[in-house]
């Protein structure tokens, strides 16, 4: 079944499958080693789980058989990272909890409902706590005073970006930086002269989904000759579990290295 918020299981998992790479990494660092027995082919944290942990195909393309055979007693999945279909089959036969997460608020209640679900939860607050405590911290700078009109490009051929209603738009924001497709809503195809014609000052290009490089600046700095265009970490952007007490860090030292004002 589809586990609701006010759904609690019998007794804590002790065979738990991550269907997610940033809950894989939350489960890691909330103790769940022996636990966690299966996780995706993109659960790249921590490295030692990478390589030794059971692989269950990727998150839009599992491997249902291999996950019966498993019989797991809790499935960890995310509403925009699994196809619903697979989720909904799984669901039929064992517990599946479904995370949405869009903003901060809702990745520490994540991290909460989490762990309560596998009897972790004194963990999950500290953490939660950790967390706060860094972004409050950098919202009492002045990196986030001034806000950079600015374009977060996660996809190429087509180009995509991120609407204001994305996780990613959130810590942008938070960040300092004005998303300049806020208005838009999830994922939407852009082109150059959209970049051109806008008053992005920043050009962020993601590490993931697509791997961008340097070559991929010096291309579209042709076409962008007054736009500061930079690698971005996608996954102190975009990834929502335990990842985010470096989150806040990664974003002060980055606008500090811009060094552009509004």
């Amino acid at each position: 079944m589809i586990l609701t918020e006010t759904d609690q299981l019998k007794e804590n998992p002790v065979r738990i499958i991550s269907l997610v790479p940033s809950q894989t990494e939350l489960l890691y660092q909330l103790g769940l080693e022996k636990e966690t027995i299966a996780i995706t082919k993109f659960c790249i944290h921590p490295e030692k789980w990478f390589t030794s942990k059971e692989r269950i195909g990727g998150t839009k393309t599992l491997d249902t058989d291999k996950i019966k055979k498993l019989q797991p007693d809790l499935i960890i999945a995310n509403k925009e990272e699994n196809v619903k279909e697979q989720v909904e089959m799984l669901a039929r036969d064992y517990p599946v909890w479904v995370t949405e997460v869009n903003n901060l608020s809702e990745a520490y209640q994540m991290i909460k409902d989490i762990g309560s679900l596998t009897g972790t939860r004194k963990q999950a607050d500290h953490l939660v706590h950790f967390i706060k405590n860094k972004f409050d911290l950098l919202f009492q700078t002045n990196y986030v005073n001034n806000y950079i009109p600015a374009i977060y490009l996660i996809w190429k051929e087509p180009y995509m970006t991120v609407g204001g209603d994305t996780f990613i738009s959130n810590i942008m924001e938070c960040g300092g930086f004005k998303n300049v497709f806020a208005d838009k809503t999830r994922y939407p195809e852009i082109q150059i002269a959209d970049i051109a014609a806008s008053d992005c000052r920043v050009l962020f290009l993601s590490s993931e989904p697509y791997p961008f490089k340097q070559k991929h600046i010096d291309e579209l700095q042709l076409s962008l000759p007054g736009v500061k265009i930079v690698l971005a970490d996608g996954e102190m952007f975009s990834w929502y579990g335990s990842r985010l007490q470096f989150t806040a860090d990664y974003l002060i030292d980055l606008k500090k290295r811009l060094a552009i004002s509004s």
